[in-house]
């Protein structure tokens, strides 16, 4: 004899009706899909037609002329623009060297080791 019994110990009359008729169960639940299904694909189809309307939006303003003339942002021009600026307004300037330094600077007092 197995240890578990293959049958259920109490049988309920829902439970023997599922086994003798299983689309009992079946056409229920699918039917319950696919009524969720049209049920999601309004509300998901309700987000995009707001997403739709503040699209639109903007497009309005355009029309209105608040982006007419405007040039658009670029920033890698920016930079280029800017460190431009920062070019022009320097001047190269000599400093005074310490006394008794040669004008171009200290020689080398040894010459460097060969690497062999």
């Amino acid at each position: 004899m197995p240890t578990f019994s293959s049958r259920p110990l109490k049988s309920s009359r829902f439970n023997r009706s599922v086994k003798r008729y299983p689309a009992l169960f079946g056409v229920p639940f699918v039917l319950l899909m696919v009524a969720a299904s049209y049920g999601l694909s309004t509300v998901t189809q309700t987000r995009y037609e707001l997403h739709d309307q503040k699209v639109k939006q903007v497009t309005k303003e355009e029309e209105l002329g608040l982006d007419k003339n405007r040039k658009k942002f670029d920033i890698r021009e920016e930079y280029f623009r800017l460190s431009a600026q920062a070019d022009e307004n320097w001047e190269p300037k000599r400093i005074q060297r310490p006394k008794g330094l040669p004008e171009w600077g200290v020689p080398p007092t040894e010459s460097p080791p060969k690497q062999s």
